[in-house]
Formats: structure tokens, sequence, C-alpha cells
């Protein structure tokens, strides 16, 4: 099997980053000239892209994590960092606002939570660490769920 049927091979399963690709062919026990004209002749045909990539994992993982994890699973590909904020903004200009209502719903059933300005101590620190775990900025959302609470009422 030569390298570039191997990398068609790969790619017809699920999307890799270029450093995922070039790790498997190493492993596999291509040369490296091989590796890079199959690599470079995958990329000009765009059977293989990291902006892809980084689109169609933060599509799938906004929501259930922040930025942080996010950037850090893309990171683990191989993917440049800057090529991810780089995506990270374009697609934050296009969000719309109610992105994070599906976490606020899972987090008020979870905590059994009714109003975001009399949560108990306790029960703040486990929505704080919970928040915090899974990469978003636990206070940035908790004044923005504040402030939705507070326009509601009005």
């Amino acid at each position: 099997m030569i390298c570039i049927d191997y990398f068609y091979q790969l790619l017809s399963r699920r999307e890799y980053s270029a450093y995922e690709l070039i790790k498997k062919a190493k492993e596999k026990g291509f040369e490296q000239n091989d590796i890079t004209e199959a690599l470079q002749e995958l990329q000009s045909k765009e059977y293989q892209s990291d902006t892809r990539l980084v689109e169609s994992m933060i599509s799938s993982y906004q929501g259930k994590y922040g930025k942080s994890v996010i950037k850090r699973k893309c990171r683990e590909k191989g993917i440049n960092a800057d090529v991810f904020e780089q995506i990270w903004e374009s697609q934050a200009e296009s969000e719309e606002p109610g992105e994070l209502d599906d976490l606020k719903a899972k987090v008020m059933r979870k905590y059994k939570i009714d109003d975001f300005f009399s949560i108990e101590p306790k029960t703040k620190r486990q929505l704080w660490n919970y928040l915090q775990y899974r990469g978003f900025n636990p206070s940035e959302l908790l004044i923005q769920w504040q402030r939705e609470q507070e326009e509601a009422v009005e």
C-alpha cells in the first residue's frame, strides 16, 4: 500500500489533522518524502484541511464545552493555536445569542436552580466547578444568566 492510499483509507472514516496523518504514516513505516507528497496532494484537492477540522470540532463541541477545552482538544490534534483563535473569532461573530440556552436549562435542572440571584453557596461551588471543568468561564456565564433573568422580570 502506498502512502496516499493509506491516507484515503483513513480520511474515508473521519477527519484527521495533518499532524495526525503524519504521525500515523510514520508509525506505518512510510518515508518522509512520500508522506509530504501525499499530504500536499490531499490538501491541494481539499480532502484534508485543518481549518475544516477545527470548524467541525467547534460546532460539535460548542454548548457542551467551553473555549479552553475545545482549544485543548485541537492542540492535542496538532492544530496551531493561531488557526484555532482565527476560526473561533469568525464563528463567534456569526454566533446567535442564546447559544448557551441548552446548557442553562441543563444546569437549572441538575442543580434545581430557579433563581440565579439566590443560589446557595454549596450549589454555587458545585455549579462553578461543573462549568469550569467543561472549559467555560463561570463568572461570565453566571453574570450573563443573571442579566437575562433581570430582563425577563422587567
